[in-house]
């Protein structure tokens, strides 16, 4: 038996050892076992399996199978004249990864780079070392394979608003089609909207097969507090609604699943897993991109490419690439002893939405998702393992999304600042979320243990238009040392207080009548730290902030796209590094602004968009930078 089979076999065995013998004769758990191995068989064998031998030269080398790399990949080799190697630094998917509830399990794994950002003085005070996390995805299919299979993409003012920073060719009209091309749209009544959906693409969207009463809790007080129920990623995006999700037939959908499997019996394709990129190889005389090094097992490689080097890595690991291979900012080079081949201000403005993970609010009725209740109650894992449907089929416990235009709230066309996003469980009382944050043990001994067991909710606000700005520095000249993160989420305290207002927003919809009817209450044990403040006042709130806000994981904008004359950009208008011929960049990094949206979907589009412009630029013959 495989490796992968043997584990999935020891995660259910894991999970049934919750179930009496009684319950694991009478509840079809056997049945459901032998089923779902064999799915995670078949997974196993879909994926393209990594190349036995790498050849000396491709037309294109791809670094990262994330979320943009997949797709960068699967378009390129369309093509059967040209050769592709795509290059990822992590392990395969695991089918029991595609669980939806168990989301941030694998978090834990080496399926996630583990990145923390550098200690701080003002904010992710009530994590372990004052370190916020950064989870990025370490196996195939990237960081679409450990999030929350949240399906959003971005207000069209976001995209306009690139076009209006000197980025020709991404307004909203350019990216649209793009976002239909590769969706799959599965929601019968938002099928027939046309001009905003498509059922033609890889990428599966659907609703989770199953909700709490809470989640229609939180769409009807949404009405009753004036807003809309909307399809936030059609006409308009103001509004609530349930959760729209990267997933099939009631598991995970990943970048992995919709764009590798398909080309696994492609000849022209090639990937290599497990095999970490630690230098782009640039002729310093042309600046010219030839290739790459890699690491496997210890063992180095060295491929050249024909074409292009494409850096699909990552807002993290793109601009840690340039830098180490000599693209960046000179001053922070030099004083690393590499030598500089083109100076751009690489890993600067890093973006990402920041969220407060404080809130709870307990309930009278069992109405909630609780992880060990789901455990021991062996007919959820029959009903997951049999027909993927139940309890397990939410997403990480998340049911639930708006979007708040605060400044002009009656807009029904709104520009939102504000997300919402809704949990029909108490997010930090599950020991593995916690743990997977790095939050203080005494901050959740004190405050959620004790509603551990206790059906609730959780509401997380996101700051959709983050003016604070990060940077992602190396650490040393080391490919193996992991890059230093440093972003004060609250450096510009506008930031902050859009959280605050976000808290106050979610209290309201506590207050409502669809809550009240589960007699729905803040849960009121205070933050240690902030204890001296008057509970439920703004500076409490502001206190807990501080303390247990974190990046919602959409790492962006380190290399920056925008015109020449902005010293800030890496890349031009079509992906193009300056100074450096054949190099591009792929990914979130090349955001200008983050949109508001989580950004997985939105990577996914510039994978489309961008191994498009390849392809035109090699049909007409290159363009230099």
């Amino acid at each position: 038996m495989d490796q992968k089979a043997t584990y999935q076999i020891f995660v259910i065995i894991l999970l049934l050892s919750h179930i009496t013998q009684a319950e694991r004769r009478n509840l079809g758990l056997l049945e459901g076992l032998v089923k779902f191995v064999q799915e995670g068989t078949r997974h196993f064998q879909e994926e393209p399996q990594d190349a036995a031998t790498v050849l000396p030269e491709y037309d294109f080398i791809i670094v990262g199978a994330g979320s943009a790399g997949s797709v960068v990949a699967n378009r390129l080799s369309r093509n059967p004249d040209w050769n592709v190697l795509l290059i990822e630094a992590g392990r395969p998917e695991n089918y029991v990864m595609d669980i939806p509830i168990m989301a941030t399990f694998f978090q834990f794994s080496d399926a996630n780079w583990k990145y923390k950002m550098e200690p701080s003085s003002t904010v992710c005070l009530g994590m372990e070392n004052r370190q916020c996390t950064c989870p990025r995805g370490k196996v195939v299919g990237g960081s679409s394979v450990v999030n929350f299979m949240i399906y959003t993409r971005g207000n069209k003012r976001d995209y306009n608003n690139w076009e209006k920073l000197g980025n020709s060719g991404w307004g909203y009209k350019d990216v649209l089609p793009y976002f239909l091309e590769i969706e799959e749209m599965t929601i019968p009544e938002l099928t027939k909207d046309t001009r905003f959906h498509s059922t033609r693409g890889e990428v599966t969207i659907s609703y989770a097969p199953f909700h709490t009463p809470l989640a229609d809790a939180f769409v009807e007080g949404g009405r009753e507090l004036g807003h809309r129920i909307v399809d936030y990623n059609g006409e308009t995006q103001t509004g609530f609604s349930l959760l729209q999700t990267t997933k099939r037939n009631g598991t995970r959908w990943s970048a992995s699943r919709a764009f590798l499997h398909p080309m696994r019996d492609r000849n022209n394709f090639h990937l290599k897993k497990r095999s970490q990129v630690t230098k782009i190889l640039i002729d310093p005389s042309t600046k010219t991109a030839y290739g790459v090094e890699f690491v496997q097992n210890k063992k180095k490689y060295v491929v050249r490419a024909k074409k292009e080097v494409i850096l699909s890595a990552g807002a993290v690991n793109s601009p840690q690439l340039l830098m180490l291979s000599g693209v960046g900012p000179k001053q922070h080079l030099t004083a690393l002893n590499i030598p500089v081949i083109e100076d751009l201000s690489v890993g600067y403005n890093l973006m990402d939405h920041p969220g407060s993970l404080g809130l709870t609010f307990t309930v009278n009725q069992s109405v909630g998702l609780i992880l060990n209740e789901m455990l021991n109650d062996g007919s959820s894992l029959v009903e997951y393992l049999n027909y993927h449907k139940g309890p397990f089929s939410v997403p990480a416990g998340c049911e639930g999304i708006a979007f708040i235009d605060t400044k002009n709230p009656s807009d029904v066309d709104g520009d939102p600042d504000l997300e919402i996003l809704f949990f029909g469980a108490s997010l930090l009382s599950e020991k593995s979320l916690y743990k997977t944050l790095g939050i203080r043990e005494d901050i959740y001994k004190t405050v959620y243990e004790p509603v551990e067991d206790t059906h609730s909710w959780s509401g997380v606000p996101l700051t959709l238009k983050p003016k604070s700005r990060g940077r992602i520095m190396l650490k040393s000249a080391n490919p193996f040392h992991k890059p230093l993160i440093y972003y004060d989420l609250f450096e510009d305290p506008q930031d902050l207080e859009m959280q605050l207002l976000g808290i106050k927003k979610i209290i309201d919809l506590s207050n409502t009548k669809a809550f009240q009817k589960y007699g729905s209450k803040v849960h009121n044990y205070p933050i240690p730290d902030c204890k001296h403040l008057e509970f439920g006042s703004d500076e409490y709130w502001r206190c807990v902030i501080r303390h247990l806000a974190v990046g919602i994981w959409h790492l962006s904008g380190t290399c920056k796209m925008g015109p020449i004359s902005d010293q800030s950009s890496v890349v031009d208008e079509r992906l193009r590094v300056y100074g450096i011929n054949r190099l591009r960049v792929i990914d979130a990094s090349i955001m200008p602004v983050v949109p508001a949206a989580h950004t997985n979907v939105p990577s996914m589009m510039l994978g489309a968009k961008g191994a498009d412009m390849v392809i035109q630029d090699w049909k007409t013959g290159y363009l230099k930078n």
